[in-house]
């Protein structure tokens, strides 16, 4: 019998990991941020989708798109299967087709 070995990630540093650390919470105060942009009206969704910035690369559209005022889950999952996107899809991962779609889809609604 073969047993698995757990492939296992390399040592960090106590640096490297509070370096990373200190990213991580740089990206969550900035999406929080955002998301309170977004709720205020002072930045438009659109924007974001069309240009995102690099902090919003790794964030979910459906958390995005949450995030804008007047969309819940149901309009929010709507508006992606509509796009044929999948409610787990970061806004870095949308291609130039889903991204232009949802955009137009969303300002056609709004």
């Amino acid at each position: 019998m073969v047993s698995k070995t757990h492939a296992q990630a390399p040592a960090r540093s106590l640096d490297q990991r509070m370096e990373a650390l200190q990213r991580a919470n740089n990206v969550r105060v900035q999406r929080a941020q955002l998301k309170r942009d977004l709720k205020g009206g002072q930045v438009q969704i659109d924007e974001i989708l069309l240009e995102p910035p690099e902090f919003v690369s790794t964030a979910k559209v459906f958390d995005m798109l949450m995030a804008v005022p007047k969309f819940g889950r149901v309009k929010a999952a709507r508006l992606l299967n509509q796009c044929r996107i999948s409610q787990s899809k970061t806004v870095g991962g949308l291609s130039e087709r889903q991204r232009t779609e949802l955009v137009e889809l969303f300002n056609h609604r709004s």
